[in-house]
């Protein structure tokens, strides 16, 4: 049995996030086949018991913590919002975007980080493990430590790199640093898409031998039947993410102002926040867009569902998506998708339309033609559920353990 010693911040349902769903259908494949996880969290603000995975905190006063002496971690942890900042601003940028996590985990992003990262040295005195296994940037430090500790390999997991975050708009030196140091430092990399992996190699110079893909994939659930509609006559475009340059909402709306321009009924429902949510609300109304743009803020659990089962088509206009779960999300609720190219889930599946970010034209061709031919929206849908209802993290978790096992196999050599 391999012992995997995680290092996360995110693990659904505690915290929601598309890192934390993706963390959590990996970890349970993993254990399904046989793998004992210890899936390390910044903070436990309540318990939660996960069938074969044991969640501690990093928090040795939180709940499901062990019991270290010594240190007591408060961590902030977040990916997002860093790009185009000075540390200080981004940490106080982070403080006013997240107030809800900036309560429960502090307001220094870097300190936090690296005090999570300190504590990792002593999970990894107490914690039997066999490899280490680290997500995303703030955790790497905490990996590379937990390695000095115990010699045993370490793999980082890249779910988005500062170059997808800065959505063209600049990297933050000091989270690309960590990002590299983290490359290096690593046994492995595994990245989440080809497109992922092409970055990694480019931008940080990192062997492509060393980099390994394994695709994200989409836990099923049971389906939402209790769906409302706005009215009859109206056709829904829904856009659901974070409201940041990285997701593109502002080609979403310049392809809306050409979709009303055929049809004024269509309606585009915008849900998430983000620093551009006061942004997109102007532009929207500066645009002639307010009565056909609706903000539906922050939704959570099966809100998520409905949603995409009130949508006639949901669209994903990201600039640079390392993966992206939700058109897996909308696939598995029957919901037509229409994506970007840049984008790693456009590598896996096939009954969805595909565009490039900054073709709006395209991009409203491709929703007025949803909207409005019926056979190709059924489809759409149809073909899409069934392609979903294929796509297994058993895939990605029998990559990982593979590569687990060829790690631990070259440390005995």
């Amino acid at each position: 049995m391999t012992r995997v010693l995680m290092f996360g911040w995110e693990f659904a349902p505690l915290i929601s996030g598309g890192l934390g769903v993706a963390c959590a259908g990996m970890v349970k494949s993993l254990v399904a086949q046989g793998a004992h996880v210890t899936f390390v969290l910044p903070k436990m603000p309540k318990e939660i018991k996960v069938p074969g995975v044991n969640l501690v905190s990093a928090d040795r006063r939180g709940k499901g913590s062990l019991a270290i002496k010594g240190i007591k971690l408060d961590t902030v942890i977040t990916p997002y919002n860093t790009s185009g900042y000075s540390q200080n601003d981004a940490n106080r940028t982070w403080q006013k975007r997240n107030p809800q996590s900036a309560a429960l985990y502090g307001n220094n992003l870097s300190s936090e980080v690296h005090r999570y990262a300190e504590m990792a040295k002593l999970i990894a005195k107490q914690v039997p493990h066999d490899v280490i296994h680290c997500h995303d940037w703030m955790t790497y430090q905490a990996g590379i430590n937990a390695k000095s500790v115990s010699g045993k390999p370490l793999v980082v997991h890249v779910h988005a790199t500062e170059f997808d975050r800065g959505g063209g708009n600049g990297v933050n030196p000091h989270v690309f640093n960590l990002e590299k140091q983290g490359f290096e430092k690593a046994d492995a990399v595994v990245t989440v898409s080809q497109f992922t992996k092409d970055k990694v190699v480019h931008n940080y110079g990192i062997p492509a031998a060393k980099v390994h893909v394994a695709h994200n994939a989409i836990e099923q659930t049971e389906e939402v039947k209790d769906v409302p509609k706005l009215n009859k006559r109206d056709k829904i475009v829904l856009f659901l993410g974070r409201l940041t340059l990285q997701k593109g909402p502002d080609w979403f709306l310049g392809a809306a102002r050409k979709v009303v321009d055929k049809d004024p009924n269509v309606k585009f429902v915008v849900v998430g926040g983000g620093d551009m949510e006061t942004f997109m609300i102007e532009k929207s109304a500066e645009l002639g867009l307010a009565g056909n743009v609706l903000f539906a803020g922050w939704l959570s659990g099966k809100d998520i569902d409905r949603a995409f089962k009130m949508a006639d088509v949901y669209v994903m206009p990201s600039v640079s998506e390392p993966f992206g779960l939700t058109p897996l999300e909308a696939m598995r609720n029957g919901t037509p998708v229409i994506i970007s190219k840049q984008s790693g889930v456009s590598e896996v599946i096939s009954h969805a339309l595909k565009v490039d970010f900054w073709d709006t034209h395209q991009m409203a061709n491709k929703i007025l033609g949803v909207l409005y031919y019926r056979e190709l929206q059924e489809e759409l849908g149809l073909q899409g559920l069934r392609e979903v209802q294929k796509i297994s993290w058993d895939t990605p978790a029998q990559k990982l353990l593979g590569l687990y096992g060829n790690l631990m196999n070259k440390k005995r050599r």
